[in-house]
């Protein structure tokens, strides 16, 4: 677990106890809360409902939100113990600057003053190099008010293009395949769709993990009949209850989404009506996948033709269904092209816009979905406009009350940003709710770029390891101390609820950011004195876009346990379920469901192409990363709730008995793990449920233990996503 440096214990001491931390030492059984606030789980996009106990400003427990309608009141082990962190005594009570001759590098600075030399670097830098000479890193984790604004203090405020965020690590793929094939970024139906259909397809998901509660959804479709086919390189625990189970080589996706369709148009397993009424593209890709053989598909996925064909037969044969993917098939150099291989899949049998019957990304972090509509993201404006065109620029130019022209061009993604930085062509930094020194590939690259920064601002609750490089460390605000909405996984806007006030001299997020642009005489624009005013104007900045939320209200998402967007009107319920046939939307306008002008969805040929970095005899193993059920994105927050850490206290290398063997390591043992980019040692955990070709660490943690010491930087050339999940290792007992 992480301990508080020494450092912050001596601020705490100069400043006083942490109020909320003693509170918390004294709290005993049966103590009666002051409030019970009914809010979300704080952590991954299923963002399920809890009501969180508060006595004396301080969350000292919760109750099952029985009511709420996607969890109804169950939680996983994060959900169970998130409130402890409210109290953890690294929590941060005041600003800090940078000072060498400190213990550990950092004294306290009076907020104020520090507001005062943010604000002074960035225009410093700013008339020294020009406005492109500072950069925004954000988070997806916000709420959306927060993303809005943002997006809206980058391009207006600092008037530089220079923003992103690290849902670009997360479903930008699955963005970019989507839009693709639908003309729209967002899960097609809600999960209650799930338990009818007659085969659940799930690709690259370690559901139980990384997505409990979804695991209800997929027994509860086991338990009234349906097939559950499972693809992954692991035995997850979602895979050891299904009743097909496809072992995919990392990286080769595409090749079995290729091959499945091959069989379906060799049976005639298709929905002609739909592929002739209500899409464009068939051919080209019939034509594509013609080669792909059972007999090709097997020898480059690694799965058996038996097993090939049994899948294609029940999918193709089925009645309803429902394909659900996650990072396992986005997390690549052809990451969007294998999500337009699953959704060639989905459009070959026609089962989409109908009940049962559906197609959703799962998404990874609390606001994922939500959080790249509306404006952080480099290339995107409010509404899920694109940057690039004038029609949409003017609108929000308008709602801005800026000229169009002022308005910056699209940046570039995260990890080019930290490029530039590398470069020398951006010389500061703000980040927010996001920690690259763990999160991004090949991070000792990383750090080195931020080590070349002239000037580098830190917003967040925790000192996380990337904060240990800023200048100014500005105390932020947790999940419960500010108010605002999010879209959860199924494309649900639900409102989060404030519980306590932020202790100490700790601000809501957006406070800051107003503070900056006040210091520095930017303020025009940004003088909401509420989240309300915030949403209000993003109501408006929204109105005509894809990502319609100006029919959302607070009052309506409590009324109704949450709003689907788009809700393009005050008296619109909103849209639970997408593409269905009659439906409305701005882009088809009534030619078809699909959001496309002519109203029809588009069949995308998707190419198979080998990871960037494959193994050879130097590095001949697989690597492959993700998730714990205990631990979330970089562990800012996990790594810092005791029960959560004894329930997983350090990353460990997965790897099969016959690697085990061939390399004479006994489970428990320390391997040293390297890449042509770095070393990890870690213990060894010998396991079957792993191909004998692959080896996985979770990567949660920092230093010496990161996994991406390890990761390359690969992208994909649409999407910008790192290829997480396949790189080349080789594995040696440590010390030998």
């Amino acid at each position: 677990m992480s301990t508080l440096p020494k450092q912050l214990s001596e601020i705490n001491e100069h400043y006083g106890p942490h109020p909320a931390f003693s509170a918390g030492m004294r709290l005993e059984t049966g103590i009666e809360p002051d409030k019970v606030v009914e809010t979300h789980c704080c952590f991954c996009g299923q963002q399920c409902g809890i009501k969180l106990k508060v006595k004396d400003n301080t969350v000292i427990g919760f109750e099952p939100w029985e009511e709420f309608p996607f969890n109804r009141g169950m939680l996983c082990p994060k959900g169970v113990k998130r409130y402890l962190q409210g109290a953890h005594p690294d929590r941060l009570l005041t600003a800090l600057q940078r000072d060498t001759s400190a213990p550990g590098g950092f004294s306290p600075i009076d907020y104020d003053r520090a507001i005062e030399l943010v604000a002074s670097e960035i225009q410093r830098i700013q008339s020294t190099h020009g406005n492109d000479a500072f950069g925004i890193l954000s988070g997806a984790s916000l709420t959306i008010e927060k993303a809005y604004l943002m997006g809206k203090f980058a391009r207006v405020a600092l008037k530089t293009p220079y923003i992103d965020y690290n849902g670009r690590l997360c479903m930008v793929s699955a963005a970019a395949g989507n839009k693709k094939a639908f003309g729209i970024d967002r899960a097609a139906n809600p999960w209650s769709d799930i338990p009818g259909a007659e085969v659940v397809w799930i690709s690259g998901a370690n559901v139980a993990e990384c997505a409990p509660i979804t695991t209800n959804y997929v027994w509860q479709a086991r338990e009234n009949g349906a097939k559950i086919i499972v693809v992954d390189p692991r035995i997850t625990p979602i895979a050891r209850t299904c009743d097909l189970f496809l072992p995919i080589k990392p990286g080769r996706d595409i090749a079995l989404f290729n091959g499945i369709l091959h069989l379906m148009i060799e049976h005639d397993w298709l929905d002609h009506e739909f592929i002739n009424q209500r899409s464009v593209g068939f051919d080209a890709v019939a034509e594509h996948v013609r080669d792909w053989t059972p007999k090709r598909t097997a020898e480059v996925t690694g799965i058996t033709e038996r097993a090939i064909e049994q899948a294609a037969e029940w999918w193709g044969t089925a009645k309803t269904s429902f394909l659900l993917h996650a990072r396992g098939i986005e997390h690549h150099s052809h990451g969007v092209q294998n999500v337009l291989g699953a959704i060639n899949m989905v459009l070959a049998s026609g089962r989409i816009g109908r009940p049962n019957c559906g197609y959703a990304t799962i998404t990874g972090q609390g606001n994922g979905q939500g959080g790249r509509e509306h404006g952080q993201k480099c290339d995107q404006l409010p509404g899920a406009r694109d940057i690039s065109n004038p029609e949409h620029r003017a609108h929000i130019a308008g709602v801005w009350g800026i000229d169009e022209k002022e308005m910056p061009g699209a940046g570039v993604d995260a990890y080019e940003l930290i490029r530039k930085i590398d470069r020398g062509e951006i010389k500061g930094l703000l980040s927010i709710c996001f920690n690259p020194l763990v999160s991004l590939p090949d991070n000792n690259f990383v750090r080195r770029a931020l080590e070349k920064l002239e000037f580098y601002v830190v917003i967040d609750f925790f000192l996380n390891e990337t904060a240990h490089h800023a200048d100014i460390v500005l105390p932020g605000s947790l999940h419960e101390e500010d108010e605002g909405i999010v879209t959860q996984i199924e494309g649900r806007v639900i409102k989060i609820n404030q519980a306590v006030d932020p202790p100490g001299d700790a601000r809501q997020d957006w406070r800051i950011i107003q503070d900056i642009a006040k210091a520095m005489g930017r303020e025009r624009g940004f003088t909401f004195a509420t989240p309300r005013e915030m949403l209000d104007e993003l109501r408006i900045a929204s109105k005509g876009g894809i990502a319609d939320y100006s029919g959302i209200t607070y009052e309506k998402i409590e009324r109704q346990g949450g709003v689907f967007w788009p809700c393009p009107s005050d008296d619109h319920k909103g849209t639970e379920r997408l593409f269905e046939a009659g439906s409305w939307n701005p882009v088809a306008k009534g030619a078809g469901p699909f959001y496309f002008p002519d109203g029809r969805a588009r069949f995308n040929v998707a190419p198979y192409t080998p990871p960037t970095e494959d193994v050879d005899d130097e590095y001949p193993v697989i690597l492959t990363t993700g998730r714990v059920v205990s631990q979330f994105l970089s562990g800012t927050q996990t790594r810092r709730i005791g029960p959560l850490v004894n329930q997983y206290p350090e990353p460990l290398v997965e790897m099969h008995p016959q690697l085990a063997e061939r390399l004479g390591i006994s489970d428990g043992e320390q391997v040293t793990i390297e890449s042509r980019r770095g070393a990890i040692t870690l213990p060894a955990h010998v396991v079957t449920t792993i191909r004998p070709d692959t080896v996985f660490i979770p990567y949660h943690w920092p230093g010496n233990r990161s996994a991406n010491q390890l990761t390359v930087s690969a992208q994909d050339p649409i999407s910008k996503i790192p290829e997480y999940k396949v790189c080349a290792v080789r594995i040696r007992k440590s010390g030998d």
